[in-house]
């Protein structure tokens, strides 16, 4: 069994590619895949590009082209929950597109022609995820931390995607109210991961997917993200799935 692991930036690839055996690489659609062994597992890395078409490209070809049967993805995210501080990790529940408006045809978020605005990832892929997760991280220290070195914690839950980075507190805190006034409690908010698991539930291929928590989708997003990439989640990323591979069946 194939199983694919996409992330959002190159830097969480950077030690598992290295790890590969049997390591061999091949372009597709302006992606470079990288196929091969990892802890007995047949895998394809892949990185996912940037926003939800992008993502779903990549996951279709991931499935069409690699044969993937199952499919983790990692990547960092904005906090939105209540308690979901920087350098924790959120594994998801359930996903949903923020930025999906079909109404007044079809209530907000709503999938049209689905009947429902949430897709659920795979329960058995995510509970293995979450013990990687936790064996791997929770606790973990990070100066990165906004609440005085607070240890990881491990969430899971809803994380809600869009194509637009959120930035600013108030765009934060409208997107978490709109989302509650509904039921819809998110933990996080990112670009790929609801296209990700849209184009697997149309395939029937499970998936799985994790953020590290890099800023609380506020007004300081943008600070010091690409050193909180290198020295916290693309380590965190790593860890995790070095940490799932040998747990997953074959």
């Amino acid at each position: 069994m194939v199983t694919a692991i996409l992330s959002a930036l190159p830097e969480e690839q950077g030690g598992l590619a290295a790890a590969l055996q049997e390591h061999a690489t091949s372009d597709c659609a302006g992606r470079t895949f990288h196929t091969g062994t990892l802890h007995g597992q047949r895998v394809v890395l892949a990185l996912s590009g940037i926003g939800k078409v992008a993502a779903a490209i990549t996951a279709t070809l991931l499935i069409e082209r690699f044969g993937a049967r199952r499919l983790i993805f990692t990547g960092v995210a904005g906090g939105l929950g209540k308690g979901v501080r920087v350098g924790d990790v959120v594994v998801a529940r359930h996903t949903l597109q923020h930025d999906m408006d079909a109404s007044p045809i079809f209530p907000r978020w709503e999938l049209p022609l689905r009947g429902t605005a949430l897709l659920a990832c795979d329960t058995s892929l995510s509970a293995l995820l979450l013990r990687a997760a936790n064996a791997s991280v929770a606790g973990a220290s990070t100066r990165f931390s906004l609440e005085n070195h607070a240890p990881a914690r491990i969430h899971h839950g809803l994380i809600v995607s869009g194509d637009r980075f959120v930035s600013t507190a108030r765009e934060s805190a409208l997107l978490r109210s709109g989302l509650l006034a509904a039921g819809h409690d998110a933990l996080a908010v990112e670009m790929e991961g609801a296209a990700v698991a849209q184009a697997c539930s149309d395939y029937g291929v499970p998936c799985a997917i994790l953020r590290t928590i890099s800023d609380r989708a506020d007004d300081s997003a943008h600070v010091d993200f690409s050193r909180f990439v290198r020295d916290v989640a693309s380590g965190y990323a790593e860890r995790i799935v070095q940490a799932l591979l040998p747990s997953l069946p074959r």
